[in-house]
């Protein structure tokens, strides 16, 4: 039975965005009367991000938010990494800060979780009717063909392994050893959630409004090297 979902968000110069997520994930009310607790890590900004986020706190105590900043800029993961261990509910999900992913797809990503079939469930941005805003032609080529070598290595046959919504039941994500500190949590985590023995991974279609990069977009081709390298490392070379 879950009583809580933990909303781990890791920010970086979100300011602009920030509060129109967090009032998104306020308005989403979850199946089964699930509560909601929303995990802030906030990545050593440099614009109003801190600012922001204490006031929303401030001005909503009625809702149980958790808030940490890092004193120097440490990276995606890293956030990821803190929010992760901070977290209490018996399941959590993770949320960016911006708006490309839409928290009224909390639901159906914890319809297998509440029916008794998952542990964890990924949001997939490849399959399903829901919107999706039409973007890069590479950066889609690029993440499916990230996917299939993940796939390769971790034995899944995921459709998205790069995307942000990913449900976990918190005692097992907590039990993993996450090293990757940038955008190579993904592959990282995904390659290592499969190995749990009898880990139940299912996927669901979500909806999808990308970002340009003069939107904000920070992932970029660096990031598609980085995460070849971490489906090597961890995949093909089973480092812990």
């Amino acid at each position: 039975m879950i009583k809580t979902l933990s909303i781990v968000i890791p920010v970086y110069n979100e300011g602009n965005t920030f509060v129109h997520i967090l009032d998104k994930i306020k308005k989403t009310a979850l199946i089964n009367d699930i509560n909601k607790q929303i995990v802030i890590v906030n990545d050593c900004s440099t614009d109003n991000t801190e600012e922001t986020a204490l006031q929303y706190i401030k001005a909503n105590p009625e809702l149980d938010i958790l808030y940490f900043k890092h004193q120097k800029n440490l990276g995606k993961g890293a956030a990821l990494h803190t929010g992760i261990q901070k977290a209490n509910g018996e399941y959590l999900i993770i949320q960016d800060a911006d708006l490309e992913y839409d928290p009224a797809d909390y639901n159906a990503l914890l319809k297998p979780v509440v029916e008794g079939f998952a542990d964890v469930v990924y949001g997939s941005r490849f399959v399903g009717s829901n919107p999706h805003r039409i973007l890069f032609f590479w950066h889609t080529i690029g993440n499916r063909w990230l996917t299939f070598l993940s796939n390769m290595f971790s034995n899944l046959n995921l459709t998205d392994m790069e995307t942000c919504y990913k449900v976990f039941k918190t005692d097992i994500i907590q039990s993993l050893k996450l090293k990757e500190q940038r955008f190579g949590f993904e592959p990282e985590v995904t390659i290592k959630v499969a190995k749990v023995p009898r880990i139940r991974i299912y996927e669901v279609g979500i909806s999808y409004y990308g970002r340009t990069y003069e939107d904000g977009k920070k992932i970029g081709w660096k990031d598609g090297f980085r995460a070849i390298y971490c489906i090597l490392k961890y995949g093909m070379f089973n480092a812990s």
